[in-house]
């Protein structure tokens, strides 16, 4: 994949990222198929639906699986997420048969594709995708401190 092509999958995501219901952290997904159209889009919705699977790749990939006409599989499909994916949603990318993800920012006190752990490269695994993180890593980062940063300040 050229970057080129990863850093336009990664504004996607910060888009998605953009609209998340107030409350909820400000992360985005978007899930392009083999043809490099996009499938779906997402952002995290766990404050405004109650609901702790509520993330913005799982919300993606849900709705993906619905357009792409071969069931839950995902296969030749990228994912882009603007933040790294946590175990849960590595584990559900792995499912899905994602053929690659793409992320910006490093998560790295839940973060399961490079930082804690590397689940979705781990060699005991039956399905692979290719990995890129750090696309854009600033810019999707700035996203989430600026959320933290303003639910901070309002509290003083």
């Amino acid at each position: 994949m050229e970057y080129d092509a990863a850093e336009a999958q990664i504004r996607a995501a910060m888009d998605a990222a953009r609209v998340a219901p107030d409350g909820d952290v400000p992360i985005g997904a978007v899930v392009f198929g083999p043809d490099g159209r996009e499938l779906a889009r997402a952002a995290n919705r766990r404050e405004a639906d109650g609901d702790p699977t509520a993330h913005a790749e799982i919300l993606a990939l849900r709705a993906a699986a619905l357009v792409h006409g071969d069931g839950w599989r995902l296969q030749g499909c990228t994912l882009a997420v603007t933040v790294e994916p946590c175990a849960m949603c590595a584990g559900a990318i792995g499912l899905a048969r994602i053929s690659s993800v793409v992320f910006g920012a490093w998560e790295p006190k839940t973060g399961a594709v490079g930082s804690q752990w590397d689940l979705l490269r781990d060699r005991r695994q039956l399905h692979r995708p290719e990995v890129r993180g750090g696309v854009l890593a600033d810019e999707c980062a700035t996203l989430v401190s600026e959320f933290f940063a303003g639910r901070r300040s309002v509290g003083d």
